[in-house]
């Protein structure tokens, strides 16, 4: 038995189908037979087991994975990985088969963090990718490490330069300004003002951010007078 046959078996024995019923609503990239039911703590723990277990390396090597489960087991796998070279490796190997915004979102490879400037680099070619999945992983990794004390003006240039028919891509291009909004409200707000966002993310970034606690009141009415229709 192989060892994706192996995990596939561990997974169903934590199935819970109306889960996977509830989950299905909620990823429509992803067909509904290929959804077991497992909850994420769950996921997460197996994760942590697995990732002690030499013989898991040819899991993560056999791809694509069948399951929604095996993606997320591979994206929590990755990140247990310490070493960046070999983190990138593995993202560049396992990007392209990611079909769905969960799985996208939630890895988050502890790696990454510790080489911002290296990572840089491959944020850009990662934002040059045909794959929208692919995209939005990058544009999250600057949301998440690059808008805060590492922030420089180049980089929501990055992001509004995004041409996508993509759903999920242009979602994330909106959550990122939202949040930017929030982080550096000064140096984000020209890009509404002289309207650099295409119309449903503009009006999306501004959706996003009125709904935010973080953003002020007075900067929440100056938003919505921004409104495009």
């Amino acid at each position: 038995m192989t060892e994706s046959a192996q995990i596939q078996r561990q997974l169903f024995s934590l199935q819970d189908v109306p889960y996977g019923d509830f989950q299905a609503r909620l990823l429509p990239t992803v067909p509904r037979e290929r959804i077991i039911g497992v909850r994420t703590p769950a996921l997460r723990k197996l994760a942590k087991e697995l990732s002690k277990n030499p013989e898991t390396e040819a899991f993560l090597n056999e791809l694509p994975h069948r399951y929604f489960e095996e993606n997320q087991l591979h994206a929590f796998l990755l990140e247990s990985e310490k070493d960046y070279d070999a983190c990138i490796r593995r993202l560049n190997a396992f990007l392209p088969y990611v079909d769905n915004w969960a799985t996208c979102d939630q890895m988050c490879p502890k790696a990454l963090e510790k080489h911002a400037d290296a990572l840089l680099l491959q944020i850009r070619l990662w934002l040059a990718s045909p794959h929208p999945y692919t995209v939005r992983f990058a544009i999250g990794l600057l949301m998440r490490y690059y808008l805060d004390e590492r922030f420089a003006p180049e980089y929501p240039n990055l992001v509004a330069s995004i041409v996508s028919e993509e759903y999920y891509v242009n979602m994330m291009v909106a959550w990122y300004f939202a949040t930017a909004l929030a982080k550096q409200y000064e140096s984000i707000l020209p890009y509404l003002k002289e309207g650099r966002l295409e119309t449903w993310t503009h009006n999306k970034t501004i959706q996003k951010a009125v709904e935010s606690y973080r953003i002020r009141p007075e900067q929440k009415e100056e938003l919505r007078a921004l409104r495009r229709k």
